[in-house]
């Protein structure tokens, strides 16, 4: 079989996840015909735009199937990142939320970066605004800052590190080796979660991610006595106790990891939906059950997915490939002020990576 051959192949089968995963996870809305002409639409597009689509884990598992077949990417979002800034095409379109779009317009400045919705948002960033941040900065200036991807390009600039919480624990175990102590934003939860891995000075933010923060243990522990075979799969800005009841608690790009590399047949995963798309795709054979939000019997806001995540959609991409519009823009300065802490991030997890093939 050749290459095009086994893409072809590798084509087809992801197409077939996406639907089993909509007609079993999710309401379907569009019509097979739809989806074909808004794929034939954007493909055509994209190179008409010399344009690259990335993609994170949460949004639509039809985006994310679109992205891998159009040589983007799926990924969290430091991944995202390297990806946007490493990539040729001169337009990047960035599915997920507006902080990501902004840092991809920070890493990239001489690109066009565009989203298919600019009123995609973050818990996290609508809940630490620049001003009052500052304000509790100013508060601590003993403090190193370090401040969570998921925050507004004002608030990476005021910090000294910008983390994903793929790299977090190893950033906050450096700093405090280095006899640092930490002023942490936004989210509480992973703030704490660091905190007691790394056994740092930790002083937090409070944030939290509407998504995240509706698991509960109980309704984890009660779905442990229906798959007590079930590795637990946690990402760890969920609380503190539903972090407690993780065979793995780690960021999107670990728990897919942990998916496929586990001996378990059976996955409880606390984090958005979406991530199944992925999982499912790259272990076909292994079982994946939602975590249950809000306990038993209550009403959730999140229900394991992002509202805002969901916002991205096949029509936005067409729409703004068309007419150019949801441009991502950072003022320079504030850009290059954010680009020091966004940098050092992605220095340390270059040094980190060549570490581990050097060991």
């Amino acid at each position: 079989m050749n290459s095009k051959d086994t893409q072809n192949t590798q084509n087809q089968s992801a197409r077939k996840i996406v639907q089993d995963f909509l007609s079993t996870n999710m309401n379907e809305t569009l019509s097979s015909e739809q989806i074909a002409s808004y794929t034939a639409q954007i493909k055509q597009l994209l190179s008409a735009n010399n344009a690259v689509l990335v993609a994170h884990y949460y949004t639509d598992p039809l985006i994310q199937a679109l992205a891998e077949e159009t040589g983007g990417c799926v990924s969290d979002s430091l991944e995202m990142a390297r990806f946007g800034k490493e990539h040729p095409a001169e337009t990047l379109i960035v599915a997920g939320v507006k902080f990501m779009g902004e840092t991809a317009k920070i890493l990239t400045p001489h690109k066009r970066v565009l989203m298919p919705t600019l009123e995609a948002t973050c818990s996290l960033d609508i809940g630490c605004p620049i001003d009052e941040f500052s304000e509790f900065c100013d508060q601590h200036p003993d403090r190193t800052v370090v401040v969570y991807a998921n925050t507004s390009a004002a608030v990476k600039a005021r910090a000294d590190w910008v983390v994903t919480s793929s790299i977090a624990v190893d950033v906050i175990d450096h700093l405090d080796a280095n006899g640092e102590k930490i002023l942490w934003a936004p989210d509480k939860h992973l703030g704490d979660y660091v905190s007691r891995q790394t056994g740092a000075d930790v002083l937090l933010w409070d944030g939290a991610c509407i998504v995240h923060e509706e698991f509960k243990a109980k309704g984890i522990e009660d779905l442990k006595l229906l798959y007590p075979e079930a590795a637990v799969l946690v990402h760890p800005e969920s609380p503190a106790s539903v972090v407690e009841l993780a065979d793995v608690a780690g960021s999107t790009s670990q728990l897919i990891n942990a998916a496929k590399t586990m001996d378990k047949e059976q996955f409880i995963v606390a984090t958005d939906q979406g991530i199944f798309y992925k999982m499912q795709q790259l272990c076909p054979d292994k079982e994946f059950i939602v975590a249950p939000t809000a306990g038993s019997g209550a009403t959730c806001r999140s229900c394991a997915n992002c509202p805002w995540m969901a916002m991205n959609s096949l029509e936005s991409i067409v729409h703004v490939l068309e007419n150019g519009g949801n441009e991502i823009f950072v003022d320079q300065a504030l850009g290059e002020r954010a680009m020091k802490p966004l940098t050092r991030m992605l220095n340390f997890s270059a040094n980190k990576a060549k570490q581990k093939v050097g060991a």
